[in-house]
Parts: structure tokens; sequence; C-alpha cells
């Protein structure tokens, strides 16, 4: 046999280890490029974000506790969800973790905006065409099966440790199910409501905003709660990267073996995504509630 065929595999090792320094370096130059730059493009949510954090950390508690109570209330209308919510923030803060939380909520809070205020507008493009969705598509597969850990590494690149690649990392994770899930829901309107909204003469941007939008929004809705879901698992790991918050104790008990310190903390951030999933399902099954009586 020739001593090319035995050689062969290495030639292929070769090829991927030059492969990969050629990427490596390609994208380092590109971190010195433009890193500054887009770092100066996510000021402006940085400055909201600290802005929000402080004035969370700095209102006194019973007019947080009050605001959140007063939120759970009008979403769920459910006396007992709202009991839950008061009892476990008051255990939060009975344990020394109040401020931690408040620096959560923050980050989950804004992480959410921005991935309502980005990944609506694409699934309402995705729900106008199939050439668009079947582009998309294949992206969010990616966003969602891609490891956590993973995301770290180019943002770090790019953008170094801080706030900034702590907001991009979450949303990036966050953003998908309400993409996936306001494309589903205006697909999934009535086709003979559609019809007579185009009996009745109206517009392409009336059709969305008074007849796709409000019947998908209960659809939306679970999207937006799944976002959120997604964006308080990515706190722990997002950690790694300065995002201050819950998951800082967590990973400091990882790695001292603080067990206590690390099932509190974690309980807390059970207790917030509890908080979060029961009243904004509620919040979806009573606006399915009026949508079918409305046109019941």
């Amino acid at each position: 046999m020739p001593d090319w065929v035995f050689e062969f595999p290495e030639i292929k090792r070769s090829a991927l280890r030059e492969g990969t320094r050629a990427i490596d370096t390609a994208y380092k130059s590109f971190s010195r490029a433009w890193g500054e730059t887009i770092e100066a493009a996510f000021r402006p949510l940085l400055d909201f974000l600290l802005w929000f954090e402080a004035l969370l950390l700095s209102s006194p508690w019973i007019l947080v506790l009050g605001v959140m109570t007063a939120i759970v209330w009008f979403a769920s209308r459910s006396t007992a969800i709202t009991i839950g919510t008061v009892v476990s923030m008051l255990l939060i803060g009975l344990f020394g973790m109040w401020e931690d939380t408040m620096r959560t909520l923050s980050i989950i809070v804004v992480c959410t905006l921005l991935s309502i205020v980005v990944g609506l507008p694409i699934g309402i493009l995705m729900s106008r065409s199939d050439r668009v969705q079947s582009v998309v598509s294949p992206i969010l597969d990616v966003m969602q099966t891609m490891p956590s850990f993973v995301y770290l590494i180019p943002i770090v690149m790019l953008l170094g440790i801080g706030l900034i690649p702590g907001l991009i990392v979450v949303v990036i994770y966050a953003m998908p199910p309400i993409i996936r899930l306001t494309n589903l829901g205006i697909r999934l309107v009535d086709k003979e409501v559609m019809e007579a909204a185009d009996a009745f003469g109206a517009s392409s941007w009336q059709r969305l905003t008074q007849v796709q939008l409000p019947l998908s929004l209960p659809t939306i809705m679970a999207g937006i709660n799944q976002t959120i879901m997604m964006a308080l698992a990515m706190v722990v790991v997002a950690s790694l990267i300065g995002v201050r918050g819950l998951g800082q104790p967590v990973l400091q008990a990882i790695t001292n073996q603080y067990f206590a310190q690390g099932v509190m903390n974690g309980l807390a951030i059970v207790a917030i995504a509890i908080i979060f999933d029961r009243a904004s399902q509620a919040y979806g099954k009573r606006l399915q509630r009026h949508r079918e009586t409305a046109h019941g």
C-alpha cells in the first residue's frame, strides 16, 4: 500500500489545525477592529440596565414588593399566585438575598424586553414569507441546541467580561421562543377571519395590528413565558462573565463547595421563575378565554 495512504489522516489533522488557526486569527482581527464600536452601540442599553438596577436597589423594599404584587395580581387575577409571590419575596429578603434578586430581576426584565423588541418583528417577517422562515429556522435551531457555554467564547473574545456581553449572551439564548411562537401564532389565525378583513378593505398594516396580532396574542404570550424561563436558566452561566445577581453566589458555592449558599440562591431563582411562569401563563389563559368569548 502506498505511503501516502498512511499519511492522509495526519494531513487532514494538519489542515484542520491550519483552518482553525486561520479562523481564530480572523476573529481576533475582527474583535480588535470592531469590538469598541459594537460595545458603544450597546451602551444605551447598558445605561438603561444600570438605571433600572439602581432604581430597584434604592427603592424601599415595601414599595418594590407592592409593585410586584400589583403586577402579578393584574396578570393572573389569582389570589394563590399573588400570596405566593408575597411570601416568596419576603423569604428572599429574610435570608439576605434581596439585592442579588433585584439585580437578577433587572437583567431578566431588560433581556426580555430586548428579546421582544428584536424577536417580534422577526417572527412577523417569518409568518409573512416562507422563504424568510426557511432561512431563519435553521439559525434558531442552532441558537437553541448550541451548548450555553459555547456562547461565551465569541462574545468574551469580542467584548471582554462585563454586563454588555452578559446581556448579549442571555438575549441570544432566550430569544428563539418568542420568534417561533410569534410566527406560529400568526400563521394559525383563521383564514376565514383574514378573508373577512380583506372584504372590509383592511390594509396590510390593519390586518396585522387589528386582526393577526390580537388573535395570536395568547400564543405570543406563551413565547414570552418561555423566553423569560430561558433567560433565568442562563443567569448562572452568564455570571461567569460578570453578570451580577443570584448566579454569582451559586457559582461561588460550586467553586467553594458551599452547599447551603448554593441551595438557597438556587431556590430563589426557582421562586422567581415560578412567579413569572404562573403569572404569564395565567395572563395568557385569560387572553385565550377573552378571545373565545368574543368569538363565541
